[in-house]
């Protein structure tokens, strides 16, 4: 029988009052600022002008500002939030159960809202500066598909067209996906494409290629120029989405606060490091203040390692090179990712905040194997109830490993982990893996010593 402590419950919600008010940036804290966006021609930092025919206005306000702690949320913001947050933090009592650990496992559960993970947090906001500046449309890319759902419900709630370039795998792996997207009014294009110059170029250099994030990401630049009144927006990886998702964190920290609970261990899957650094956001401004010290666990696919194999350097943040450089923990903007089912963590670089972070040695990085990553989520959803996203199961495999430890030493250890998103547009992946059929497709040192001979060259890098 499950031991419940009477005082802590299963699930702790938050009250409308307790809602964040405001979201958190991070980088006001941080003693090291992350490098700032290079203009690739010139070399030198990007200005509010250059961004302006690819960015809201508003967002590169808040993508360039390393000083304000705190943004207030607007209203309209908040009442669309109120839709389906606050959501949950649920402490993981089956799940201790099961693996007899004297560890306590709390996981902030971003998965109750229709697109099924927390990248509406980000969509909603930045679908609305669209709007308040008058534009009519917005392009994207997505790769498992959650951020062009989310994209897409926030462009229908507000009136805005929506153009999602898909990562031609994820396209053709997760087909439901996609018409969720087109439910909500959103064109959706498999990238690479032959719409975009950019598509054309990448499939003559890469016949047969199955996409990944950077080229779709090329791909929506490109459309989002070429057409008045639209702008393109980004779901993972630029500041400005961290400060967004930092209500995952400012939440979980009031709802842990309540019940006078401290984490001793901080866990996130990491492929672009929105839901990551989102999460971590204000433990790690209170770890930077001095305040208190966590320990906290980026959680990324052995077969996209850009934390744990890559090398932090300026590099573009799109195959097509016709993104900014950012200085980051990078594969290569040429590195095409193998098709793993971890569709969202399947990107070549890694935030620049989150990579100056890890690079200051103020959170870890481990990878891990799909197959081990699948063996973790069934064992979840076998216990909490709940199916997983791939690219959430990564956190919880990293979770489940460090309670082992926790049995294994007799350490009582207090252990916080986002579950960004349910798994149930995913079941080719897990067919696949209860078919025997997943592979574990690692990069060799070749292919990413190739890779990263291929990095831009700027005056004053290594």
């Amino acid at each position: 029988m499950m031991k419940f402590e009477h005082n802590i419950p299963y699930k702790i919600y938050l009250t409308e009052n307790e809602l964040p008010t405001a979201w958190y940036n991070v980088r006001a804290d941080m003693k090291t600022k992350p490098a700032p966006l290079l203009n690739p021609a010139t070399g030198r930092p990007m200005t509010f002008e250059e961004l302006q025919p690819v960015f809201c206005d508003e967002l590169i306000r808040q993508e360039l500002d390393n000083d304000t702690a705190y943004f207030p949320i607007p209203q309209e913001i908040r009442d669309f939030y109120k839709m389906y947050r606050p959501s949950p933090l649920i402490r993981a009592y089956c799940l201790e159960e099961a693996l007899q650990t004297p560890a306590k496992i709390y996981y902030k559960f971003e998965g109750n809202n229709t697109s099924g993970s927390h990248k509406l947090n980000s969509a909603i906001a930045q679908a609305y500066y669209a709007k308040q500046q008058g534009l009519s449309g917005v392009t994207t890319e997505t790769g498992a598909g959650q951020w062009g759902t989310a994209l897409s419900m926030a462009c229908a709630y507000l009136g805005l067209d929506c153009k999602v370039f898909m990562v031609k795998v994820s396209y053709e792996q997760k087909p439901f996906r996609r018409e969720v997207m087109r439910t909500y009014g959103a064109s959706v294009t498999p990238s690479p494409s032959e719409t975009t110059q950019i598509g054309r170029a990448i499939l003559k250099e890469h016949p047969g290629t199955t996409g990944s994030l950077g080229c779709a990401i090329s791909e929506a630049v490109e459309a989002a120029a070429s057409v008045s009144g639209y702008r393109y927006v980004l779901g993972s990886v630029l500041n400005q989405v961290l400060l967004h998702q930092s209500i995952i964190g400012l939440e979980t920290k009031t709802a842990l606060d309540k019940y006078g609970i401290v984490p001793d261990i901080i866990i996130g899957c990491a492929g672009g490091g929105s839901n990551l650094g989102g999460l971590i956001s204000p433990f790690m401004g209170e770890k930077l203040r001095g305040e208190r010290d966590y320990r906290i666990i980026a959680v990324e696919p052995a077969s996209c390692p850009s934390f744990t194999r890559g090398t932090f350097a300026y590099d573009f943040c799109d195959t097509g090179k016709v993104c900014p450089l950012a200085k980051m923990y990078t594969l290569g903007s040429s590195f095409i990712p193998s098709p793993n089912h971890a569709g969202g963590l399947r990107y070549h670089g890694m935030s620049s905040i989150l990579s100056q972070l890890y690079h200051d040695g103020l959170m870890e990085a481990v990878s891990v194997e799909q197959t081990k990553v699948f063996e973790a989520a069934e064992f979840f959803a076998r216990t909490e109830g709940i199916l997983p996203a791939p690219e959430s199961s990564h956190a919880i495999r990293t979770a489940m490993d460090e309670a082992i430890r926790c049995r294994e030493s007799g350490e009582e250890k207090t252990i916080v982990f986002g579950l960004t998103g349910t798994g149930y547009f995913d079941m080719v992946a897990y067919e696949k893996f209860h078919n025997g059929e997943m592979q574990d497709d690692i990069p060799t040192d070749e292919a990413l010593a190739q890779s990263f001979a291929k990095l831009p060259r700027i005056p004053g890098q290594a």
